[in-house]
């Protein structure tokens, strides 16, 4: 459970990004009261954490959820963690390349790299490039001069309107390595940063389904048309929680590396994603077209909840977990 400063000012910042900063750092200090380098955090307090603010609002879990995902990234690689609000870019564009090369000094970054979420307004950020050796992660100083971000205008979204993801544009710009090539995808905790994104889809989905319950119970008469739709949202969210609990079990049990990891993050994914998209269609179906036209914080928390969740990639997400070796062969 959040404590009522948070809920409050993440209740306060619903809906935009850069107020939603203060709360990233406020949920920084809840999870790393010692700071990022000692704190060993439990996945089960991270991901309670980000579904509750996503609960609350989810331009505020989108914001927070990546300065947690870095700094979570940079401990697990024993790097020193510099401070500054942070984002962690890794999306790979067909016909974009983000390129790596040694220079006397360290490395530099040139290329473009696509996605870049709140990249006007943050301090560092972790990006994958292309190095000779292979593929590497970095962290970047976003106030470089060779730093040239996208124009915001492009962002067409209609949820997660203040969220802004921009093609970023690198010239020469310096960059610290973190962790070893390849190191990014193969490390035990990528799987668990996509449970965490996850943990923001169920929070969403959670307050759609509490909007749908008590929008029906205000009705004089049940309808039982519009109550299977409750129910069926109702096992959807029972099933995501249980999911995500098993997952946060078996993280903090040390039983999710490798490719046990892999399968478990691809598998709860999936079944919260699935989960979400029940929801949704069910409170559409019961409610109709009302809520959507002239509900504004319901109509706003559906638009950013459909275009959160399709971060996760459908049939191609299911064809690749499918494809995952399991662990013991």
């Amino acid at each position: 459970m959040l404590d009522s400063e948070l809920a409050m000012a993440a209740a306060a910042a619903a809906g935009d990004a850069s107020a939603a900063l203060a709360v990233a750092d406020a949920a920084t200090a809840l999870v790393f009261p010692t700071g990022p380098a000692t704190t060993e955090p439990s996945a089960r307090c991270v991901q309670e954490l980000l579904s509750d603010l996503a609960e609350i609002d989810l331009t505020v879990a989108r914001v927070v959820e990546p300065q947690l995902d870095a700094l979570l990234i940079l401990r697990e690689a024993g790097v020193r963690i510099r401070p500054g609000r942070w984002g962690v870019y890794a999306s790979e564009a067909p016909g974009l390349v983000l390129n790596a090369v040694r220079v006397d000094d360290g490395w530099r970054l040139d290329g473009v790299k696509e996605w870049c979420s709140l990249a006007g307004i943050l301090d560092r950020a972790l990006i994958t490039a292309r190095t000779d050796e292979g593929y590497r992660l970095f962290a970047v100083d976003l106030h470089h001069p060779g730093v040239s971000v996208g124009d915001p205008a492009g962002w067409a979204a209609r949820g997660l309107t203040t969220v802004v993801s921009t093609a970023v544009e690198f010239s020469a710009v310096a960059a610290e390595p973190v962790g070893a090539v390849d190191w990014y995808l193969i490390r035990p905790g990528f799987g668990w940063g996509g449970i965490r994104v996850a943990a923001c889809w169920y929070g969403g989905a959670r307050a759609v389904y509490h909007h749908l319950r008590a929008a029906l119970g205000t009705r004089s008469r049940p309808d039982p048309i519009r109550q299977v739709a409750l129910g069926h949202a109702e096992v959807a969210c029972w099933s995501a929680a249980l999911a995500l609990e098993h997952a946060a079990a078996e993280i903090d049990a040390g039983h999710a590396c490798a490719d046990a990891g892999a399968v478990l993050a691809a598998r709860t994914r999936a079944l919260v994603a699935d989960a979400v998209e029940t929801v949704l269609r069910d409170s559409g179906h019961a409610l109709g077209a009302a809520p959507l036209a002239f509900d504004i914080d319901h109509a706003r928390r559906v638009a950013d909840l459909q275009l959160y969740v399709r971060q996760h990639h459908a049939e191609r997400d299911l064809a690749a977990l499918a494809a995952l070796p399991r662990p013991g062969g």
